[in-house]
């Protein structure tokens, strides 16, 4: 990591304090020299009725990948571990960049807009959750097997930023990352 982008996000990892060393590590290896030029980093917390469990996805777009790294609490071990996981996928693969505005007083949006959250969901045909469930008939006396239905669902990356959550600026840079990964998605075609 050399340029000026890759210190704000090493900054911004060491800032999120989750394994921050680790993070870097992982990524510096998956990003294997190219140079960063937009990142979102998002760690996230969540509470069960057992544990507190901690999360950190960090996105970094290159000139020619989107490069991600999801670091996992792992339960269960005497010693605090965790797993990470990268992914690099080529600009050119990324099928879609869905982004879901969360926008309190619509009406009172004039002349630009004012996001209070933001969801990014990024598909490339990586991953993908599969929902089943028993088929039937309109006939309700019907004891006929009709095999099953489902609906088969993309489910490469999502993360949502909230402002009431992680603050304003948190969103400012989600919403500048989307800007950076949308343009990114428009030039590859």
């Amino acid at each position: 990591m050399t340029n000026d982008l890759q210190s704000r996000l090493r900054a911004d990892l060491d800032r999120a304090g989750y394994y921050p060393r680790l993070v870097q590590g992982v990524l510096d290896i998956a990003l294997a020299g190219e140079e960063v030029r937009a990142y979102l980093v998002h760690p996230e917390t969540t509470f069960d009725s057992r544990e507190v469990r901690r999360h950190l996805t960090a996105l970094a777009l290159t000139p020619t990948r989107l490069v991600m790294a999801h670091v996992d609490d792992v339960p269960g071990n005497e010693v605090p571990s965790a797993a990470a996981t990268t992914e690099a996928v080529p600009i050119s693969r990324i099928a879609s960049v869905a982004l879901t505005h969360g926008v309190s007083d619509p009406a009172g949006t004039h002349g630009g807009l004012r996001s209070d959250d933001l969801t990014i969901a990024v598909t490339w045909g990586g991953a993908q959750q599969v929902d089943l469930a028993p088929a039937g008939c309109s006939d309700p006396d019907c004891e006929a097997d009709h095999g099953y239905t489902g609906l088969l669902t993309p489910e490469d990356v999502v993360v949502r930023v909230s402002a009431q959550a992680e603050g304003s600026e948190a969103l400012e840079q989600a919403l500048a990352f989307a800007r950076a990964l949308s343009a990114a998605t428009v030039s590859s075609t």
